[in-house]
């Protein structure tokens, strides 16, 4: 009985590091879309925290249109972007760490709405704060946005 329950406890706790990240970008969205949106974060972002005073830490890979263009807006307003490397953190001394640990952290998540709905949904997450904001694509090939940035309280 207890090598069943052991078993079993090895396979969950297994399981858990096999899962991905939830965050990136899920939708289909033409590379001009994704960097109007990423256009609009920067500049919401702007408003709630100040450049050349934050320093944000991206912590996941940003090989999508989306977080190309957000790491390069966001360094030319003025931020301090600490990009995710995953090796280079495994390698640092623990003295050295403590120099990567300021910050805050940045995620995002783009999904699309299809087929429900002809909806992109960005999703920033800093620090604990998430804030959203949905665009509808326009007939002349922009993209527009559907409401107000939502914050989460």
């Amino acid at each position: 009985m207890r090598k069943v329950l052991l078993i079993t406890a090895l396979i969950a706790g297994l399981s858990g590091c096999a899962t991905n990240s939830p965050y990136g970008n899920y939708s289909a969205a033409p590379a001009a879309h994704d960097k109007t949106m990423a256009n609009d974060t920067v500049a919401h972002l702007v408003t709630m925290y100040p450049p050349a005073r934050t320093r944000l830490n991206i912590m996941q890979p940003t090989e999508d249109a989306y977080g190309t263009a957000l790491i390069a807006l966001l360094r030319a307003c003025g931020y301090s972007v600490n990009e995710y490397a995953p090796e280079a953190a495994k390698k640092a001394q623990p003295a050295t760490q403590a120099a990567f640990a300021p910050g805050v952290d940045l995620r995002y998540v783009v999904d699309s709405l299809a087929p429900a709905a002809d909806l992109y949904r960005v999703t920033v997450v800093v620090g604990s704060q998430p804030i959203s904001r949905a665009y509808i694509p326009q007939k002349n090939g922009t993209v527009a946005a559907a409401g107000s940035w939502a914050r989460k309280e």
